[in-house]
């Protein structure tokens, strides 16, 4: 059996499939930090943490996830957006609709999934489109396929969240080699993915150098210094920790955080600021 891949700070949009040959073909669009835990949630029921909707229809195959969302925000609106494509302002222009009998809801689900990898602001996100059943596995049509930067790939995949360390000791200023400014506040800086690389720099100076003109989010870049080309979102990954700290621990399907925020209606918003 195929070793599941470990992906920290993981926050993840996912597809069911009902194989229930009662309801064979339902679909379900649902959020996670533990893609594992969740689909164990939704095949035991309600009382077990699972959803209204898949409650007593199971099994269920959690069929593809996509995951690399900078943050909870990011991916509970992805999340609303797949599952309201009609409502959602970044979608609303596609008239996206099923197909009547051409068109399985799997399907749709899909065709939707395809054109908002491709719509700003997700289309300039480090995702990962990973397929966890590759029997259900679909190819992207050419004219819908997504970014270049982002990765698509299968098999399956473990989570684990960052523990966030609390330290008195302030830290020296360092100095930016981009600028030449003081590094006040150790979170600011930034380094390169080349464990030989000696780059320390702000975060908005690397950004402003890898800034594309007309965008306000960096998608990847070539490092200054040792001329890597490297993709924005795995250095904020290495910043905040990910890959290169032994203090983890195996995540919680939700934290107490993320249910604040699904309860509160305001987060749906498809605000161009909270990436």
């Amino acid at each position: 059996m195929t070793e599941p891949e470990l992906v920290e700070d993981f926050f993840g949009v996912y597809l069911l499939y009902c194989t229930n040959p009662k309801y064979k073909g339902r679909t379900y669009v649902g959020y996670t930090r533990d893609p594992n835990r969740r689909i164990m949630q939704h095949n035991k029921g309600i009382w077990a943490g699972g959803a209204h909707r898949t409650n007593n229809k199971g099994p269920w195959k959690m069929v593809v996830i996509v995951h690399g969302f900078p943050n909870n925000i990011s991916a509970l609106r992805f999340e609303w957006a797949w599952q309201n494509p009609t409502n959602s302002i970044r979608l609303q222009h596609l008239n996206l609709k099923k197909i009547p009998r051409k068109e399985s809801e799997f399907k749709f689900k899909l065709r939707i999934l395809s054109e908002m990898l491709r719509v700003g602001p997700w289309c300039r996100l480090p995702l990962i489109i990973r397929w966890l059943e590759p029997e259900y596995r679909e190819e992207f049509p050419p004219e819908r396929t997504p970014p270049q930067h982002m990765s698509i790939c299968e098999g399956p995949v473990k989570s684990r969240n960052l523990k966030t360390k609390h330290s008195n000791c302030i830290p020296p200023d360092e100095e930016c080699l981009l600028c030449s400014a003081y590094i006040t506040n150790g979170q600011t800086k930034i380094t390169c993915l080349n464990p030989n690389c000696e780059l320390l720099c702000h975060i908005t100076c690397l950004a402003d150098l890898f800034l594309a003109p007309g965008e306000y989010v960096p998608v990847e870049g070539v490092c200054p210094f040792c001329d890597l080309k490297v993709k924005w979102g795995d250095l904020i990954r290495k910043m905040k920790g990910c890959a290169y700290s032994n203090e983890v621990e195996e995540c919680s399907d939700e934290d107490i955080q993320d249910v604040a925020f699904a309860e509160d209606p305001s987060w749906m918003q498809d605000c161009v600021y909270d990436l």
